[in-house]
């Protein structure tokens, strides 16, 4: 009887053993940057339109501008202008300056 359990045993972790030793798979992710200019200013205005404050992200403004110029021109200074205008406008009418600045990007 002992020694059918002792057996038993010796085969479960045998099993258990054999069972957890499987090979990892290594596998290669590719992240792709994103190809339009737009997108970091649209989610910026984005997050204004729903409230929030200009923080320290107003500082890199001129280099957005300048990332959109290369592709586009006109909404470049569409873009500028609206950020300015963001700036120096009251923190109670910036949500709706997003908003209008969105629709026109």
């Amino acid at each position: 009887m002992i020694r059918s359990c002792l057996v038993l045993v010796a085969l479960l972790l045998a099993v258990a053993v054999l069972g957890c030793g499987g090979a990892v798979k290594e596998e290669v992710i590719e992240i792709k940057a994103a190809s339009d200019p737009l997108s970091l200013p649209k989610s910026v205005l984005q997050n204004y339109a729903g409230g929030q404050p200009l923080g320290s992200e107003a500082t890199s403004f001129p280099k957005m501008v300048e990332d959109v110029r290369e592709a586009d021109p006109a909404k470049a200074d569409i873009l500028e202008k609206g950020l300015k205008e963001l700036e120096q406008a009251a923190p109670a009418a910036r949500a709706g300056i997003a908003k209008t600045l969105l629709e026109k990007l």
